[in-house]
Formats: structure tokens, C-alpha cells, sequence
């Protein structure tokens, strides 16, 4: 493949624009296709191999992938890697690096944004159709997932040309430019199973910026990840530049890591295994070409903290959505409440009433709010969580705390009301829908700033916050003191629901690298700069002006 592009211009790319999301009305004739599309993919059994140097590999050893919410229901094969394959994948990146490195940035930015169009026409059915059963998203979460994938590769290509452009000053004289290469060697992507949109950024947006990918998809996200490579591959991605690799996490990050070409880590899941990874890249150090770059997007114990103020409907609408939308398994569902005493009470029985009647069930219901939790690992450690809450005397049930694994892993949204605001409840990441709930007493003096440091120093995380009052000394107060206990604030809104091109993404703390998606910031991290400085008048004499009996000759005489 010739890198030189017979472009001479400067393109623009397309101005990006957030994907517009489709309703999904149970009688509309676009839900009727999409019916028809759940019902093909249900209908199958599918070999999900191996994509290296866009080949398609199998192995003899697979792993069934189940319908969470009918987990009796097998929907792929999933082909198992072994460390041979891995180096395969490594191979085939270094291969391709060379020319898809000098390839123009906007020929590159081409292809992914052609992957968007694709994202939502012809691939928005199977790809809602496969989020939605491997991954059991109800249809408006399905449907967010997809869009979000789309405005991701739209607004990715916008702020890699606003990297490329910025470019240092230059005089008379001389010339500077900076280089943007990409980092020297391969990026290990390792995604997560709670959102398609993730899945197929992480490993596109280092490709984007020049770099060839080794990606580890999670096995519950398996399904909707092979129409995503579908999708690179139509979108005219060359072979070898994202190399798919199915399997077990530790086996393809140990392997990858080893090598020595091994250039970076993107990576969003657990706390637990983003320290292991961080541990491993730093044992293997000496052994690196270059310092690796590790980006990390990790736990959550996102807090809603309300004030007296608030207003007592939007907050009652923001725990609903923000606690149990997809079951709570978003790094940044609402897992712990502050609530005034003065509100409490109003709350509570709200709640109990909604929360205790929210479908939940069969995603491809339209009357389902919640499906099934992805897997049994999930369900047995959630199920755990509220037996354990359940035999504290410091914690009453306020509804929920049924489990049922019957047919499907289903937890019911849960909530706790605590009098101990340091209770495991409040401090530890369960990913499920439970949300624990600390009522503070507002009629004592300065309750408000004392909730405020209360809720900053409990959790060990700083992904989101969402703080609720109508005194705007108190939202001041609040962005004060939480200042660094989240990387995404909410003010009258629910801690959830980012959007690309209005909000970046990220946290601190043992939340992670911080490194903002849905920014130029993450792309920036993904590039390795080389500034150019080109003397168009070289100096001729060695000499300078304050040195007494030396002279150099004139410029003009030269």
C-alpha cells in the first residue's frame, strides 16, 4: 500500500453533529424491521473468530455467548485465542504500521468517518440487534449505544484535524512545524462489555491518529464487536491495522505486554485489573522500545448529593434513570445518595412506589425497563452485596433485594437506606442496580458543607457527581469542595448520560487516567510528537557582537 496521497489540498472534515436516536415506538414500521432483525440474530448461531491481517481464524476451543436475560439461549461460538495467536495479531500490526502511519491523517479520518454512515444505515439494525441480546440493553439503551458509536467517529475525525492544526509560530528566518507521528510500535485495546460505543472507539481512535491495534473485546460484548469490525472493514480500514482477538484477558494482555514493541494500553473496565495491567507494564520496562502510554477508564461510586433546594420531582426522576437504566452497569450509574432529611421522606415513598413496579425482564419487551445483569459472576457478587446489606443493622431495605436466575440473571433495583455514611454501601463499585441512600439531618449548622466533604472523602473513586440545589451559593459550595472527587459534575442532572461533542468523559482518582473522551485530549494521547525547526538563513560566522576584536562579515555581504 502506497501512503502518499495525491491530495493537495487541505481538506476540512465534515462538520460533526450528534446522530439523531429513533424512538423505537412499538407500532412504528422502523421497529418492525427491527423485529424482524432481532428475530434473525436469535435465530442463529454464530462462529465469532479471530480478525489478524484480515483474516478470519478459528480455534478447536470456544466460548458459548448467552442472552443474559435467557442465558439458556446460545447465540455465538466464541473462538478462544492461545499466545501464538497474539503474536499473529502483534505480527500483523507491525506489518501494517509503516504505511498506514504515513497514510494522510484525513485519508485516515476517511475511513472512520464512512464507518459512522455505516454505523447508522445499513449496520443500525444488526448492531441494535446484537447490543441489545448479547449485551440485554433495552431499545432506547441499544439505541443511545449506537448513536454514540456514530458520534464518536464523527467528532474523533473534527478534533484530530484540530491537533494537526495547531502548529508552533515561525519568524523570518526559519520554519517550525510539528510532526504528529504516531507512537512506535502497537496499542493493546482492551473494551468492556456494558457499552458498543466504547468498544469500538477505543481501539479506532489510536488507529485514527496513525497506530496499529491489537483489541480485546469482552466476551458478553463479543456479538455486537464482530459487526463493528464488520464495519472497519467495510469502511475501507486496511488489514492488519485493527487486529481483533477473542479470549481471555490476562492470556492476551500478558502476552502483548511482553513484547517489546508494545507502545500502549487503552482500557475501561475494573480498578482491580487496570492496577494489575499498570503493574505488568512496569515490570516490563526496561524491556520497552519507549515509556508505553496506559489510558485507563475504570471504577465508579458516583454520588448524587442534594440539597434542601433541590427540587424533590427532577431528583426522584435522576436516582430512577441514573440508578437502574441499564441495570445500573454504567461506570457512571448513581450508586450512593445524599438526601436532606427535609425531602427524604416524600422521596422515600415515591420511590418505593416506582422503583417496586419497574419492569423488569426480556429486553425485546417494550414494556422492560431493565434486563437481566450480564453474566452469573455478576449476578452471584450482587446478589452477595445485598445479603450482606441486609444483615446490617445500620442499613433497612427500602425496596427491592430480590435475585432470580432462574431464566436470566436478574437482580431487581435495589435500594438501602443507611444511618452509617461509611458503610461498605456507600464506599465500595457493585456495577448492578443498587443504590444506598445516607440521610443527613439539614436542620443542623453547616449540614450542608459537612455532607459535601462527607460524600468527597468516602469513596475512593472520582468519576461523576451530580449535585442537586436551587441556592446558587450552594452550587458554588459544592463545585468547591467536590472539586476533585469527579471528572464529569452534573448540576441539576443526572450523573449519567455524556454526550460526544458536549461533554468529555473521565475520572481521577482510582477512576482512572482522566483522559476525557470525547475530546481532543484522548486523541492527544495517542500521538508522539516531532518538532521540526528549519533554518532558511544558517548562520556563517562563529562570532558575536560583545566580542572585542572580532568581527564576522556582513550579512548583506555573503
Amino acid at each position: 500500500m502506497d501512503p502518499r496521497s495525491p491530495v493537495t489540498a487541505i481538506p476540512r472534515v465534515p462538520a460533526p453533529a450528534n446522530e439523531p436516536t429513533i424512538d423505537w415506538a412499538p407500532q412504528a414500521p422502523e421497529t418492525a424491521l427491527l423485529h424482524t432483525e432481532l428475530e434473525r440474530v436469535a435465530g442463529q448461531v454464530r462462529e465469532l473468530q479471530h480478525v489478524i491481517a484480515g483474516e478470519r481464524i478459528g480455534t478447536s476451543q470456544t466460548t458459548p455467548v448467552v442472552m443474559p436475560h435467557r442465558h439458556a439461549h446460545v447465540l455465538a461460538n466464541l473462538a478462544t485465542a492461545e499466545p501464538k495467536h497474539v503474536q499473529l495479531a502483534i505480527e500483523a500490526a507491525l506489518a501494517a504500521r509503516d504505511a498506514w502511519s504515513r497514510m494522510a491523517w484525513w485519508d485516515r479520518a476517511a475511513v472512520f468517518t464512512r464507518a459512522a454512515e455505516l454505523v447508522t444505515g445499513r449496520y443500525r439494525l444488526e448492531l441494535t440487534a446484537t447490543t441489545m441480546l448479547g449485551q440485554s440493553k433495552t431499545y432506547h439503551q441499544a439505541e443511545i449505544d449506537v448513536c454514540e458509536l456514530a458520534d464518536f467517529f464523527r467528532y474523533n475525525a473534527h478534533f484530530a484535524r484540530s491537533i494537526y492544526d495547531t502548529q508552533p509560530d515561525s519568524v523570518t528566518g526559519e520554519w517550525n512545524y510539528v510532526d504528529h507521528k504516531p507512537l512506535e510500535g502497537f496499542v493493546l485495546a482492551i473494551t468492556p462489555f456494558n457499552f458498543t460505543a466504547i468498544s469500538g472507539n477505543l481501539p479506532a481512535t489510536p488507529a485514527l491518529m496513525g497506530n496499529v491495534v491489537v483489541w480485546k473485546p469482552a466476551e458478553k460484548a463479543a456479538l455486537s464487536a464482530d459487526v463493528v469490525m464488520r464495519v472497519f472493514e467495510e469502511a475501507g480500514l486496511p488489514a492488519g491495522v485493527i487486529n481483533l482477538v477473542h479470549g481471555s484477558g490476562s492470556v492476551i494482555s500478558e502476552e502483548a505486554m511482553r513484547s517489546e514493541h508494545f507502545a500502549g494500553l487503552t482500557f475501561t473496565g475494573s480498578t482491580a485489573v487496570f492496577n494489575t495491567l499498570y503493574r505488568d507494564a512496569a515490570q516490563n520496562l526496561d524491556h520497552y522500545r519507549g515509556y508505553p502510554r496506559l489510558v485507563g477508564e475504570t471504577g465508579g461510586k458516583n454520588a448524587v448529593v442534594v440539597h434542601p433546594s433541590a427540587d424533590a420531582d427532577a431528583v426522584f426522576t435522576a436516582l430512577v434513570r441514573s440508578s437502574f437504566e441499564y441495570q445500573g452497569q454504567k461506570c457512571s450509574a448513581a450508586s450512593r445518595a445524599y438526601v436532606p432529611r427535609s425531602l427524604w421522606a416524600g422521596l422515600r415513598e415515591r420511590l418505593v412506589q416506582t422503583v417496586g413496579t419497574l419492569p423488569l425482564g426480556d429486553v425485546t419487551s417494550h414494556d422492560t425497563f431493565l434486563g437481566a445483569v450480564i453474566d452469573e459472576k455478576a449476578f452471584r457478587r450482587l446478589s452477595a452485596a445485598i445479603d450482606r446489606a441486609k444483615a446490617l443493622d445500620s442499613h433497612t431495605l427500602v425496596v427491592g433485594g430480590g435475585t432470580d436466575d432462574s431464566v436470566g440473571w436478574f437482580v431487581e433495583p435495589t435500594i438501602f437506606e443507611t444511618t452509617d455514611p461509611h458503610a461498605f454501601t456507600m464506599q465500595e463499585e457493585f456495577f448492578g442496580p443498587l443504590l444506598t441512600v445516607h440521610v443527613y439531618d439539614d436542620s443542623a449548622e453547616d449540614a450542608w458543607t459537612g455532607v459535601l466533604h462527607l460524600s468527597d472523602s468516602t469513596s475512593r473513586y472520582a468519576l461523576t457527581a451530580s449535585i442537586w440545589a436551587a441556592d446558587r451559593s450552594a452550587i458554588v459550595q459544592a463545585l468547591d469542595v467536590l472539586r476533585d472527587a469527579a471528572g464529569m459534575t452534573y448540576v441539576n442532572d443526572k450523573p449519567t448520560g455524556a454526550l460526544i461533542g458536549r461533554q468529555a468523559f473521565g475520572g481521577g482518582r482510582a477512576s482512572g487516567t482522566n483522559d476525557k473522551t470525547g475530546s481532543a485530549l484522548a486523541l492527544q494521547r495517542w500521538v508522539n510528537a516531532r518538532f521540526v525547526k528549519e533554518n532558511l538563513n544558517p548562520a556563517v560566522g562563529w562570532t558575536y557582537p560583545y566580542m572585542n576584536g572580532h568581527a564576522d562579515p556582513s550579512p548583506l555581504a555573503r
